[in-house]
């Protein structure tokens, strides 16, 4: 997942290595929801089920406030940048105060 978030910054506490783990995570189940919306797949699936319920809590404030053009959900696109920036702002925040 290097090209959404680089690798961890250096000089990386334990807790700037945590939310680089985590946003990475994050990251990675929007990418693959948003490929497997492409596919006709059962809603019920435990699969479909896991990332819907880890990704809907950061996809569904975006959606509400960026519409869909021509039938086409950018929410993904826009989550997945403003995670890569809320993560470099904390994995250096966390780094400047040791932490």
């Amino acid at each position: 997942m290097g090209f959404l978030f680089g690798s961890p910054l250096p000089d990386a506490t334990t807790l700037s290595q945590t939310v680089y783990l985590l946003f990475t995570f994050l990251s990675v189940a929007i990418l693959i929801r948003a490929l497997l919306s492409w596919f006709q797949l059962d809603p019920r699936s435990p699969l479909i089920q896991a990332l819907n319920s880890v990704t809907e809590p950061v996809l569904e404030p975006f959606r509400r406030i960026i519409p869909r053009l021509a039938g086409i959900d950018f929410s993904p696109m826009v989550a997945l940048i403003v995670l890569g920036i809320v993560s470099r702002v904390l994995q250096s925040f966390f780094i400047e105060q040791g932490i």
